[in-house]
C-alpha cells in the first residue's frame, strides 16, 4: 500500500518554505540563516534539519516548486490545427503565470534578481525548450530564405518575458495579471511574431 502523507509533515514543511521567502524577501538569501529560518517558522533546528539539509536545499525544494507550477501554467496549447498562434489562449496562459508570481511575489522577487534571474531565465528556456520546440520548428520560422534556430527565438521570447515580469515586480506595478499579459501579447503580436512570419488569430 503506498506510504499514507503525514499531514504534520506537511504542515511543518509549508511553515518552512513561508518563513523562508518571507525572510528572503526581507533580508535576502545570502546573509540569512538557517536559525533566523526556524524561528521564524516557530521550530527548533532540529525539525528544520528533518526537512532539508540546509537554507540551500530549502531553497532547491522552493525553486523547483515554483518550476513545477511554471510548467503546468505553460502545457496550454497555443497553436490550432494549422500551426497558426492563438493570441487568446497565450493570454491565458501568460495571465496564469504573472498570477502565480503575484501570489509567490516575495519568492519571485529573489528569481529575477542577480545569478538567479540567471538561473530563472535558464530554467525557462529548458522548459520552453522542452514545451515548444517541435511547435516553433514545424512553423520553419524564416527571415527571407533564412531559417531562424528555434534556440534562438525561445531565447529571444524569454528574455522579453523575464524583463516585462522583473519590471512588473521590481516597480511594484498596480497592473493586474491579465493586464500584464495582455500587453505582453499586445507587444510581441504586432511586431515580433509578424516579422518572424508567424500567424496569430
Amino acid at each position: 500500500m503506498p506510504k499514507k502523507t503525514d499531514l504534520r509533515v506537511v504542515r511543518t514543511k509549508k511553515m518552512i518554505v513561508a518563513a523562508f521567502i518571507k525572510l528572503v524577501e526581507k533580508e535576502g538569501f545570502d546573509e540569512l540563516t538557517v536559525q533566523e529560518i526556524a524561528d521564524e517558522a516557530m521550530i527548533n533546528r532540529a525539525t528544520f534539519y528533518a526537512h532539508f539539509k540546509d537554507k540551500q536545499d530549502l531553497y532547491n525544494y522552493v525553486f523547483t516548486s515554483a518550476l513545477d507550477s511554471i510548467k503546468e501554467v505553460l502545457s496550454v496549447d497555443i497553436l490550432t490545427k494549422n500551426h497558426t498562434v492563438i493570441l487568446q489562449n497565450v493570454v491565458d496562459m501568460l495571465t496564469a503565470f504573472f498570477t502565480l508570481a503575484q501570489e509567490n511575489e516575495g519568492f519571485f522577487k529573489t528569481l529575477i534578481k542577480g545569478n538567479n534571474s540567471a538561473i530563472l531565465k535558464q530554467s525557462l528556456m529548458d522548459l520552453l525548450s522542452h514545451q515548444y520546440a517541435e511547435i516553433f520548428d514545424s512553423l520553419e520560422i524564416k527571415q527571407g530564405q533564412t531559417l531562424i534556430p528555434t534556440s534562438f527565438i525561445i531565447a529571444y521570447m524569454t528574455s522579453i518575458f523575464i524583463g516585462n515580469l522583473h519590471w512588473w515586480l521590481d516597480n511594484s506595478s498596480d497592473f493586474s495579471p491579465k493586464h500584464m499579459a495582455q500587453l505582453t501579447v499586445q507587444l510581441i503580436a504586432n511586431g515580433h511574431l509578424t516579422v518572424l512570419g508567424i500567424d496569430v488569430q
